[in-house]
């Protein structure tokens, strides 16, 4: 079993702002940091005892990136990547518009 845990973290290394967007960069005295969300998750499972035991495990991840944060001479700000926010945004936009119609609804009665 610890062998199948110790794979799973091994691939989930991988994940994280780098595998949205690269390194820090520094482009004329300009230093971009990425920002991304990213989350994973993984799993395993055994039956029996001892290192011939049948064992079974996968796991995944998602990184979106959000934006970056860019820090020149006049100051740090951040550029969202207005895309991935939309994308993001969808799924929270469509739960507040059910909750905000059943809300009115249970009103009404």
């Amino acid at each position: 079993m610890t062998n199948l845990v110790e794979k799973l973290a091994e691939q989930a290394k991988g994940l994280g702002v780098s595998a949205a967007y690269g390194e820090q960069q520094d482009v004329d005295g300009t230093k971009l940091v990425p920002v991304a969300l990213t989350y994973y998750g993984f799993g395993g499972g055994s039956e029996g005892d001892g290192d011939d035991a049948p064992s079974g495990g996968g796991g995944g991840g998602v990184s979106i990136p959000v934006g970056a944060y860019i820090k020149t001479a006049e100051g740090l700000r951040f550029d969202p990547n207005l895309i991935s926010l939309i994308a993001v945004a969808i799924p929270f936009i469509w739960v507040s518009g059910k909750a905000l119609a059943g809300l009115i609804k249970a009103l009404k009665k």
